[in-house]
């Protein structure tokens, strides 16, 4: 969101804040933001995805920290991606049921950096976008991939 200088509804901004203060907060007296990026939210979600992956691959505790924290951003991706998955159906959904929905325009803001080069490439056919689906199967491209590890 911040990187697309997209403000999300004031509830979802609300209930984020509130999820998230507790381990950002302590972060951000430590690191501050830079070039208007929050670097202790990356931060808090990088240290989840490592206690993620060490209480989840418990086995992985005999190996060298360089291979954990590898573990830990390919956790962290997979996370992005699943996301950018989720937001692509949202938009899907929306745009079938009822485009003009409060969330909407947040959700395509969000989307259309990544919709819009695809888009470029392979115009909508007949009215219909198929730029979701191509973007849906290279993220499943990629996932594939990272899961490979």
């Amino acid at each position: 969101m911040q990187v697309q200088r997209v403000r999300p509804p004031a509830q979802l901004a609300q209930a984020i804040f509130q999820l998230t203060d507790w381990i950002v907060h302590p972060i951000r007296r430590i690191v501050p933001g830079y070039r208007g990026y929050d670097w202790a939210s990356l931060i808090a979600v990088l240290l989840v995805a490592l206690l993620t992956v060490s209480i989840t691959r418990w086995n992985l505790l005999m190996i060298a920290p360089a291979q954990l924290i590898v573990y830990g951003l390919i956790q962290l991706a997979q996370w992005i991606l699943y996301s950018l998955f989720m937001l692509l159906i949202l938009e899907v959904v929306f745009s079938w049921v009822n485009p003009h929905a409060p969330i909407a325009p947040f959700v395509r803001a969000l989307n259309e950096p990544l919709l819009s080069p695809i888009r470029r490439v392979v115009p909508a056919i007949g009215g219909i976008d198929f730029s979701p689906m191509l973007l849906l199967l290279l993220l499943n491209t990629i996932n594939m991939v990272l899961t490979a590890f």
